[in-house]
């Protein structure tokens, strides 16, 4: 009888815990999933940026890059959901639309300064870059030099910009500070305002002008109006804060890791001080001889498998698109082909169609010898690197980029050890002894600038045909009201 009772009080104990188990797994399982839980359900992390040089934008291939594009897709990848970029095309609704659940977005990402002003809106993670926002004006015009100067003039910013809000601010105490806000333009779009006299001034992000800078060769930075300031990624604020969480864990790993200074390097390593005279002629010859270069330009570029702003670029670099070009050392062309290496491609380096073959030709054979195993576009430009100072100086460098070090099969360690090239206590243990080491240095940021030069000067020209389209679709559009409204009153 005593055993019969233990065993009925142990059979309630365990149908209550069962119970209660029970209880606890249905509680569990009516919890609703975390915003990181269900982005990953999903497989889409939903993306507000903005297209431009310095955010994403379609490479010749028509693939996506660009820094903040590389950024977003290592962190998509982290996750193991796909990226997907809403482009916003007013800077203004960009954080009104972040913080509406039924837009769907998830964050944003378009070089984003932190301000007071935002931070009430929206968090940041924490910062993967600076900027300084600074006043450009045009050459020829009276050089502001303080917020002093600008008072009276016109100065334009983006719409919902942190330039507009930096100017807010210092109006509190420059009354007579006065500015426009323009909605749906970008950074360059401003630079050409100012170049073309339609504005006295514009502000924009320090990054911004360096990568345009080449292209309007009338501006110049008149003074930076801030110190440099943080840009991170933003999350709408709100209870759920576990996207963001991972967001910020992933970068303080891409700060620490290297994976900021990688795609820095990628894609600002180019940018250089290209001065006043250097960016006039750039500009003048783009418009006045590479049109009657373009056409072979391409075609070399189709056959050998590069692309053609790249082969122009190192074209320009060269001799300037002049097909009767001569160096001192005795290269000569539109590619400043050697007679050597004229001789072994088979051409009249004197002939600029065959020039242009073949130096196509011969910087593939130059790229196909460096070894398979490093990558683009670190294998471009030790191709170019070799072009200008030869395979066996350049693979000196590789050499003694490892004895002291660094990754051989990475450029931005090659690049730092070349000018070593020209010092004897290094060269001397070298198999091909001394060489110029810094000019192919030189001569690959100039080639990789050209390069991004050529590339935004055809993405402006193709939004001007979009939005001169665009017009003359809407006025047509306008127009047919007005027939119909004309034939009514016909009828009547």
């Amino acid at each position: 009888m005593i055993m019969k009772s233990r065993l009925l009080r142990y059979s309630r104990r365990l149908v209550k815990g069962v119970a209660l188990a029970c209880c606890a797994s249905l509680l569990v399982a009516s919890k609703a999933p975390s915003l990181l839980e269900r982005v990953k359900a999903s497989g889409n992390l939903v993306v507000l940026s903005q297209n431009g040089p310095t955010t994403y934008y379609e490479d010749a291939n028509g693939q996506y890059t660009g820094f903040e594009y590389g950024m977003l897709e290592e962190f998509a990848r982290e996750l193991g959901v796909e990226l997907e970029i809403r482009d916003v095309h007013d800077l203004s609704h960009l954080f009104g639309e972040l913080e509406d659940p039924e837009s769907g977005a998830h964050m944003a990402a378009s070089g984003l300064t932190v301000t007071s002003e935002r931070r009430e809106q929206v968090r940041f993670t924490p910062s993967y870059f600076e900027i300084r926002q600074q006043v450009i004006y045009r050459l020829g015009e009276a050089r502001p030099r303080s917020v002093g100067d600008l008072a009276g003039k016109n100065i334009a910013v983006i719409a919902g910009s942190a330039h507009a809000e930096q100017l807010r601010k210092l109006s509190k105490r420059y009354e007579d500070l006065s500015w426009e806000e323009i909605s749906d333009v970008d950074a360059m779009e401003l630079v050409e305002m100012v170049d073309q006299g339609k504005y006295h001034y514009a502000v924009v992000d320090s990054n911004a002008y360096a990568v345009h800078r080449g292209l309007y060769p009338n501006t110049h930075i008149a003074f930076n109006l801030t110190q440099f300031q943080p840009v991170s990624w933003a999350f709408p604020k709100g209870d759920d804060d576990t996207l963001y969480r991972a967001a910020r864990s992933f970068m303080v790993r891409a700060n620490t890791s290297g994976l900021v200074a990688e795609l820095r390097e990628l894609h600002f390593g180019h940018v250089s001080q290209m001065n006043v005279g250097g960016a006039k002629t750039f500009a003048q010859l783009t418009r006045d001889r590479l049109p009657r270069w373009r056409e072979e330009l391409q075609k070399a570029a189709d056959k050998y498998g590069v692309d053609w702003e790249l082969l122009a670029a190192l074209s320009y670099q060269e001799s300037h698109w002049n097909p009767r070009a001569k160096s001192p050392t005795g290269v000569r062309g539109l590619m400043m082909l050697t007679r050597t290496t004229a001789r072994e491609m088979g051409v009249n380096r004197m002939d600029p169609l065959e020039s242009i073959d073949g130096g196509a030709r011969y910087l593939v054979q130059v790229r196909d010898r460096i070894p398979e195993r490093i990558r683009e576009p670190d294998r471009s430009w030790m191709a170019l690197a070799a072009y200008n100072v030869g395979l066996g100086h350049l693979e000196d460098a590789r050499v003694l980029t490892e004895r002291m070090g660094g990754n051989p099969d990475r450029w931005a360690d090659v690049r730092d050890h070349l000018p070593l090239l020209a010092k004897r206590q290094y060269y001397k243990t070298l198999k091909h002894g001394y060489a110029r080491g810094w000019e192919p240095v030189t001569y690959v940021q100039n080639i990789r600038h050209y390069q991004a030069l050529l590339t935004w000067t055809d993405r402006i020209e193709e939004q001007r045909l979009a939005k001169a389209a665009a017009n003359d679709n809407n006025e047509a559009l306008a127009e047919v009201p007005a027939a119909e409204s004309a034939a009514s009153q016909s009828a009547l």
